[in-house]
């Protein structure tokens, strides 16, 4: 039985109805800042999308999950997101979007516990949605809450931790990649850890306990498996079975 660890960052999910607020630009900025509340596990945008259509291919390149909605009934998009976004199992949700359909599904996901954090577009947005959400903006607002949550998470770190908590931010990060199914490898590893971590930013910033610095990610995995926390199988990192962390 694998050992499970909890992670401390907030999962995020974004749901985006393209069709209501169709601009690519935005779309890095969404990114930022979501990714400055937690670990982002979901990003997904909705449209009828047509073939060859350039504003898939700009959001494909950023990860986003593409959803393509045929438009056989009337607001198809809309039921379709509101049927994922029901079912999501992360801490926070954000929606891109300003329709009426928000309205129950808001009412939905904070009854189950979530934060809802909504974008919308001045001249359209559903006002009511400003009493619903956890958080509601304009998307006008959105660059200048990005250069606020960068500014915090700059003066918060200091850019330097020591081996035994990088060693528990790696544990808790293998562990979130099993879970989203993911490959386990080091470079994978090493990116997601800077992902979820902000502290850390690469292997330079991690002490070891005489004062000096891991010369690189595999020296520093070696640390930890010397340390008897983690597997090497190749280039793939393991946890540590529970019952031998306790012998």
């Amino acid at each position: 039985m694998a050992r499970q660890i909890s992670l401390q960052q907030d999962l995020v999910s974004m749901y985006w109805d393209y069709q209501n607020i169709s601009n690519t630009k935005i779309a890095k900025n969404l990114l930022l800042y979501a990714s400055s509340l937690g670990f982002i596990a979901k990003r997904k945008v909705y449209s009828n999308w047509c073939e060859g259509s350039k504003a898939k291919s700009v959001l494909a390149t950023l990860d986003f999950d593409c959803i393509d909605v045929c438009h056989k009934f009337k607001n198809a998009v809309d039921f379709k997101l509101v049927m994922d976004c029901g079912s999501d199992s992360s801490d926070i949700v954000i929606l891109i979007s300003g329709d009426s359909y928000c309205e129950i599904l808001i009412d939905d996901l904070r009854c189950n516990g979530k934060k809802v954090i909504v974008f919308a577009r001045q001249k359209s947005a559903k006002l009511s949605l400003n009493n619903l959400a956890d958080m509601f903006y304009f998307l006008d607002d959105l660059p200048k809450l990005v250069e606020n949550k960068t500014q915090f998470q700059t003066i918060s770190s200091d850019g330097n931790i020591n081996c035994n908590k990088a060693i528990e931010y790696l544990l808790k990060t293998i562990n979130t990649a099993l879970d989203q199914k993911k490959c386990t490898e080091l470079g994978y590893i090493n990116n997601l850890m800077m992902q979820l971590f902000t502290k850390y930013q690469g292997v330079s910033s991690i002490y070891e306990p005489d004062g000096n610095k891991f010369k690189s990610f595999s020296q520093f995995i070696d640390a930890a498996v010397r340390d008897g926390k983690v597997q090497k199988q190749g280039q793939e990192l393991f946890l540590v079975e529970l019952d031998k962390l306790a012998a």
